[in-house]
């Protein structure tokens, strides 16, 4: 019969103290840098003509908007 064993107790991690600080670290400046990458980003957009967002296919672009009146199917209709 096989002999197994449990063990309850939780030991602390050895060695861990300045890895957890050193990415405690990592993901405030990766957070710092994603913030300036966004202000940075929204600057550009910013200073962009409305042919230049048209362009880069930006959502905010002033694009053609196409009005159909009540009633258009019925006039077209009756022109054939």
């Amino acid at each position: 019969m096989a002999h197994t064993e449990t063990h309850a107790g939780i030991s602390a991690p050895k060695g861990q103290l300045f890895g957890f600080r050193s990415n405690s670290v990592a993901m405030i400046v990766a957070a710092l840098m994603k913030w300036q990458r966004s202000v940075a980003r929204r600057k550009a957009l910013a200073d962009m003509t409305p042919d230049q967002l048209r362009d880069i296919g930006h959502p905010r672009a002033n694009r053609p908007v196409l009005e159909i009146k009540a009633g258009l199917m019925t006039k077209l209709m009756s022109m054939r």
